[in-house]
């Protein structure tokens, strides 16, 4: 197959997935493990290309994945506003990537887990 399957069905995979991807662009920085930030790299990379060609039909696309969260984002101004985590992906982080044609996340080690030592990693954005 062409993915990993986590231990999970593939309807609790999706969930997982799609928390993350929303974590991921509302917080642009998480800590997982290295087989979950390693599957979640292909679907933020996929959502920031969608965000980058911004047009409806990739807009309605995101949104069928991306979960329907709060975040506060600071515009031009200074000020800070409440924006969806969709928002956030269509107007400040896919414009960043205008000129980089993929290679959108960065996973750096950090080491075992402390409990079951699963290895860990810091997954962010470039």
């Amino acid at each position: 197959m062409g993915y990993r399957k986590l231990g999970r069905t593939s309807s609790q995979r999706k969930a997982m997935l799609r928390d993350l991807a929303t974590d991921l662009i509302i917080n642009e920085r998480i800590v997982t493990t290295e087989t979950r930030a390693k599957e979640l790299r292909s679907v933020v990379e996929k959502m920031i290309t969608l965000g980058k060609r911004g047009d409806l039909h990739a807009r309605r696309q995101a949104a069928a994945f991306i979960r329907r969260e709060v975040t506060t984002v600071t515009n031009a101004e200074g000020t800070e506003e409440t924006v969806f985590a969709l928002q956030k992906l269509f107007d400040n982080v896919a414009p960043r990537y205008a000129e980089r044609q993929g290679g959108y996340t960065r996973i750096m080690k950090m080491g075992p887990r402390r409990g079951d030592g699963a290895p860990t990693v810091v997954i962010e954005l470039v």
